[in-house]
């Protein structure tokens, strides 16, 4: 090796030696004072990537959890608003049950009914003034879970009195009762106001009714809020005790083998029919009574003819009067009219024919002076008129309530009810479950008020009504307790979740961007015994041009 004075490569070499053991130093100083390894992107360009991504999904899962926790807590209000809620409609309950005795004043009820508009009141106050962070909890809007008005009330006279009260006069008058069969109410068939008002229809099998449905016109039903239902004469319940007649009638003999003015002037008869004949016989009954006989259908004198033959029956000794025949039909499901008429009459009307020769002859003189179409009896069977009975008028000829009512259903069918779609108005709240744009959590919140419950209309006076009404807003508001209570749990599992997530996003980062103290700490007491012999050797590696001075002397 030469010596020269121009350049020294061996203290350039331990210069740079010395800088970067320097530099080195520093790098491991700065990690372990932080405690980070990546201190920048150039320490671990794609490590530094990665774990940015941790951090932010970090941040974001922290504040999920904060703002599940707020809807945790505002579920909560809800819950114990709806618990208030409960209560009060657990005291309307009681209301109602208190206000079906029969004991009870005009002025009790009328006390109940205050209590009532005032636990209502309350209702509504919770609905409208709960509220959280400033916001109302509940949906705001009148909404019902009655669905259709008019619907309602025809759903809440067929439940509470007039199918059952009728299913009654039928087993009463006739000695008949339906075997069990399903019957669906169809609300949804319209022939316009006024026409068909009704009707049963169904497929016969074995001259019976099956697939049975009580069809009512909406444009006729659902009127008037009455235990009656509509208006005079025509009142509801009077309608569906017809149709009923028919319903039973069909399940309980050879419905199909009988004559049109047997099948509809007996169900006129279960409910009187006086005011209709009154208006069609007009100045005399002479021609009606003549068309019946002749084979031209009438309702009016199907009526007049079933009541001459519920007469005449009692007059040859048949108890009951028409209820013979009909228990006759009943008991011999193969036999017709004709046979069942010469067997109760003990041959005196050997057909139905045989009869109508009767009625043709003697029925005009029977409507003028036996059938009063001027008192306000209906003329129903079992009544003043017919039978000597209690006097029953268009609104008394049907009880308001029966033997068997609302939820208990009727003894000789499985009514099936449509459902009439209500519910109230919603209030969505959107909750941020996660750091991610499509972690959603949806949260509902119903309206609260009395008239989104259904109870706007509550009458104290109609306490089975009111009963089934309270009944319907329970369960729904159960129903959106548990819905809450559902949520709030979703709620949970969803915070844990996260819990977990955010921990393990922690525990991945810190492997990624966390220090090994061990290692770190060795480096850094080898770069700088590194650095001492290095710089130990830099002055060496300086000294050396001092070797061409002694070659010069």
């Amino acid at each position: 090796m030469s010596l020269s004075i121009n350049t020294n490569p061996l203290s350039l070499n331990a210069q740079r030696n010395v800088d970067a053991h320097v530099k080195d130093q520093a790098r491991l100083i700065s990690r372990l004072t932080t405690g980070v390894r990546i201190g920048g992107a150039a320490d671990d360009p794609a490590g530094q990537a990665i774990a940015s991504r941790m951090a932010s999904g970090q941040r974001g899962i922290s504040q999920a959890i904060r703002s599940i926790n707020d809807a945790t807590s505002m579920l909560q209000v809800a819950d114990s608003a709806m618990a208030s809620v409960t209560d009060s409609l657990q005291r309307l309950r009681e209301l109602a049950v208190a206000a079906g005795n029969g004991s009870y004043s005009d002025g009790d009820k009328a006390a109940l009914q205050k209590e009532a508009g005032q636990l209502l009141g309350h209702i509504s106050q919770v609905g409208s003034e709960t509220r959280f962070n400033g916001e109302a909890v509940f949906a705001q809007n009148n909404i019902s879970i009655g669905g259709d008005a008019r619907k309602r009330v025809v759903i809440d006279g067929l439940k509470s009195g007039w199918l059952s009260a009728a299913e009654d006069m039928v087993k009463q008058y006739y000695g008949l009762q339906a075997d069990g069969a399903k019957m669906t109410v169809n609300l949804d068939t319209t022939d316009g106001a006024s026409n068909n008002l009704a009707s049963v229809s169904g497929a016969y099998s074995g001259g019976k009714f099956t697939n049975i449905h009580l069809n009512l016109d909406m444009a006729d039903f659902g009127t008037a809020p009455t235990p009656d239902g509509g208006g005079a004469p025509f009142y509801s319940d009077r309608i569906v005790a017809h149709e009923m007649a028919h319903a039973i009638m069909s399940r309980t003999m050879n419905f199909q083998s009988l004559p049109q003015w047997f099948i509809e002037g007996t169900a006129e008869l279960i409910q009187g029919a006086d005011e209709r004949l009154a208006g069609a016989v007009g100045g005399g009954s002479g021609a009606l009574v003549a068309a019946m006989s002749g084979g031209t259908f009438s309702y009016e004198g199907a009526y007049a003819a079933s009541r001459y033959l519920h007469d005449r029956m009692k007059e040859l000794g048949v108890e009951g009067g028409i209820k013979g025949v009909m228990q006759h039909l009943s008991t011999h499901q193969s036999d017709n009219l004709d046979q069942a008429l010469n067997a109760v009459s003990g041959g005196v009307y050997a057909t139905a024919a045989a009869f109508m020769i009767d009625f043709g002859a003697n029925g005009e003189n029977f409507i003028d002076t036996r059938m009063n179409l001027a008192n306000a009896d209906t003329g129903a069977i079992g009544g003043l008129d017919a039978d000597g009975g209690p006097p029953r008028d268009g609104r008394a000829v049907v009880a308001d309530t029966g033997t068997s009512n609302a939820s208990d259903g009727l003894a000789g069918f499985e009514v099936e009810y449509p459902e009439l779609g209500g519910a109230t108005g919603v209030r969505r709240v959107q909750v941020q479950a996660g750091d991610g744009a499509g972690d959603l959590i949806d949260l509902e919140f119903s309206a609260m008020n009395a008239a989104a419950l259904g109870l706007a209309d509550l009458d104290m006076e109609r306490s089975a009504v009111a009963l089934l009404h309270i009944d319907q807003a329970l369960e729904f508001v159960n129903q959106r307790r548990v819905v809450a209570g559902a949520s709030s749990n979703r709620l949970d599992l969803a915070a844990n979740a996260l819990h977990t997530n955010s921990q393990n996003l922690s525990a991945a980062r810190e492997r990624i961007e966390g220090v090994d103290y061990a290692t770190s700490t060795a480096g850094l007491t080898r770069s700088q015994i590194l650095q001492q012999a290095a710089s130990a050797m830099l002055a060496q590696a300086n000294s050396q041009p001092r070797a061409v001075l002694s070659l010069l002397r």
